[in-house]
């Protein structure tokens, strides 16, 4: 029988030639037949939609007109963006969707860009928007809240704020100054009495009627005058209420409202006014190296640079004004919140179309601005700057990592380098309420799509072992090894786990994912750092684990990645607790109860000590007797067979 390859060798000249031939005729019948659909466009607004030969969407783009606009891409001049001399090989097919308006055509673009993200058009992945603050003064005892979407349902919202640290904070100010009600309505209907927050004066208590609703309304004018920057009156107006409360013999009230003066008086030192004008405005920037981005946005809010936000784009192809015009698209597409004033380093094509969008989306006129002059443009300027400070930055970041990922591949002997990494993590309470954690790092960052929690179906004694087997396999067994092999796995233990995972990788035919394990164990001999903690590298089938400095990136890496692991557990364990309880299995021992069991917890410093206590020390502890240690670490460990195994295997 011959050979595929061995036929195409022994082919004749002739009948390779007439293969090619037909080939080109294929190719030309392609491109004729998707002429000729170009033709028959309308001249009318939509969306198009261009595909390669597997029927991936590539590109997605809007147009006025859909003939004319699809037509520049394949006559004969071409287009002039130099990005299409990469795309437009690739392009075998165009679907479009027609629109009423340009605007409809507008919004379906950047929906269609969410749904596919294609490779040549600018992917938003950061698409959680920024926290804002909600004030509804419709409500009969309005509160202040944080929301991430911004809704036109009458209430007014404050922001954005870029960062949760600094809305936190603004909270907690705005708690100190102004006691308004945090419960949220259904706790706010049904209280009898009023919570801690009045007892520490830190609400008037609405819920049970220790405020009228005319005097709460005062309250919400001074929330109200604050958060929209009129300080000003706002200090003028608490002295005449402070005044007249003095007048009125009502002390108390007269030195609250003066410490709210003080408060408020204090914040205004740390405030700076940057721009002479009071509307907001939203500044946007970018700095550009090649195929790299990094656009910048600041916020100004009554004049005050209230925060700002970086985006970076490592293989962007695409003119100036072209991709800043894509990226205000997304960036507003995902019911950011609307200023007044939108300000652009440079013109785009469809700014009144833009601007037409963004002022429905917010009810009233937004203005987008290209300042070449004065106080506007030096806004930008500032915005600039701080987009070649953050490109700066991410690029040392991104060399910095590089290096990382080549020392850890020499180090840990990986055949690529671990762009990809999952780390696992057990925690258990004496092998109750047991939980596993998954967490996934992508190109030295978290990717919080790939976080997992896992509810351990622990067995009845505390075996760590068993738990990661679990966890393991229930991860592994629904592995996509297309889309989602890691390039390295991590466990959290020494070479026992590490052998787990080996296990459940070979039960699972996946032997091709190399995997660690990272301990935190005592120095042993006689060094001067004898009895010192440090971690220890783990790897398969190598006796001795390997050191690595504890200066070297690479092994701060491996650390980051573990105790966001531990982290992770940690939070959903302490979750499942706080709803069931304190229960360890030591509620099983006979002979156990709640007073014995509070003093071993308090008499060893954590539950896995009393594990790894003897019968002699166990009954060293009062109350317990002789017969109370021999039965627990009976009970502790009867059965513990997987774990033995496990031990012997090491």
């Amino acid at each position: 029988m011959v050979h595929p390859y061995q036929f195409m060798q022994l082919m004749s000249e002739d009948l390779k030639s007439e293969i090619s031939n037909l080939k080109s005729k294929i190719i030309v019948m392609e491109l004729t037949s998707l002429e000729e659909h170009i033709q028959g466009l309308p001249p009318s607004p939509g969306v198009y939609l261009m595909k390669d030969k597997e029927g991936n969407v590539i590109y997605v783009g809007k147009a006025k007109n859909l003939r004319h606009r699809v037509r520049t891409y394949f006559g004969k001049s071409g287009d002039a963006r130099y990005s299409l001399r990469f795309l437009m090989p690739k392009v075998h097919q165009v679907e479009t969707l027609l629109t009423d308006t340009e605007k409809e055509a507008l919004v379906l673009e950047n929906t269609l860009i969410k749904k596919h993200r294609p490779r040549y058009n600018i992917n938003f992945k950061d698409d959680k928007t920024f926290f804002s603050l909600k004030f509804s003064p419709t409500e009969e005892f309005p509160r202040l809240s944080l929301v991430r979407k911004v809704k036109r349902d009458g209430a007014r919202y404050f922001g954005p704020f870029s960062s949760s640290a600094a809305v936190k904070e603004t909270l907690r100010l705005m708690q100190v100054m102004f006691p308004l009600r945090t419960c949220r309505e259904t706790s706010f209907r049904n209280r009898s009495r009023p919570c801690l927050n009045f007892q520490i004066k830190k609400c008037l208590g609405p819920c049970c009627g220790f405020i009228s609703q005319e005097k709460y309304a005062d309250l919400v004018q001074e929330v109200l005058l604050f958060l929209e920057g009129k300080n000003s009156q706002l200090v003028k107006l608490l002295r005449v209420r402070m005044m007249a409360a003095a007048e009125a013999l009502h002390f108390e009230e007269a030195a609250r409202i003066r410490d709210q003066i003080l408060s408020v008086e204090q914040t205004l030192e740390k405030q700076k006014a940057v721009s002479q004008t009071w509307t907001d405005q939203d500044v946007f920037a970018f700095h550009r190296q090649g195929n790299a981005w990094e656009f910048q946005v600041l916020f100004f809010r009554r004049g005050l640079l209230i925060g700002n936000k970086s985006f970076h784009f490592s293989r962007l192809n695409l003119p100036a004004e072209e991709a800043l015009s894509a990226f205000i698209q997304q960036y507003y597409a995902q019911d950011a919140s609307m200023p007044q004033e939108v300000l652009l380093p440079l013109p785009i094509e469809n700014d009144r179309l833009l601007s037409e969008w963004l002022s429905e989306k917010k009810g009233e006129k937004v203005k987008i601005f290209t300042p070449q002059r004065g106080e506007k443009k030096h806004l930008l300027e500032m915005a600039r700057k701080n987009a070649e400070n953050a490109f700066n930055k991410k690029v040392s970041e991104e060399e910095t990592l590089a290096l990382t990922l080549k020392e850890l591949q020499e180090k840990l002997r990986l055949k690529n380098l671990p762009r990809r990494v999952e780390c696992f993590d057990i925690s258990n309470l004496l092998g109750t309420l047991a939980v596993g954690s998954m967490v996934t790092f992508l190109e030295g960052s978290p990717d919080r799509s790939g976080y997992r929690h896992f509810r351990v179906h622990a067995p009845s004694f505390p075996d760590d072992y068993a738990m990661m087997y679990e966890v393991l396999k229930r991860r592994y067994s629904k592995l996509d090894a297309e889309k989602e092999k890691p390039d390295l796995l991590i466990v959290d233990g020494g070479k026992g786990q590490l052998n787990v995972a080996l296990t459940v990788l070979s039960e699972l035919k996946l032997q091709g994912i190399p995997a660690i394990g990272l301990a935190k164990e005592k120095d042993r001999g006689l060094k001067k750092n004898a009895g010192k903690v440090s971690d220890r590298i783990y790897l398969p089938n190598v006796k001795d684990p390997i050191l690595i400095p504890s200066y070297s990136a690479s092994l701060r890496y491996l650390q980051k990645i573990r105790d966001e692991a531990h982290r992770f557990a940690i939070a959903y364990h302490k979750k499942l607790r706080g709803k069931q309880g304190l229960q360890t299995i030591l509620d099983e021992v006979p002979g156990i109860g709640a007073v014995k069991k509070k003093t071993l917890l308090k008499s060893f410093a954590s539950p896995q000590k009393i594990q790894e206590a003897s019968v002699e020390e166990l009954s060293q502890v009062h109350p317990l007797t002789p017969k109370d240690a021999q039965a627990i670490f009976e009970f502790l460990h009867l059965g513990n067979t997987f774990n033995g195994q496990r031990q012997e295997g090491q």
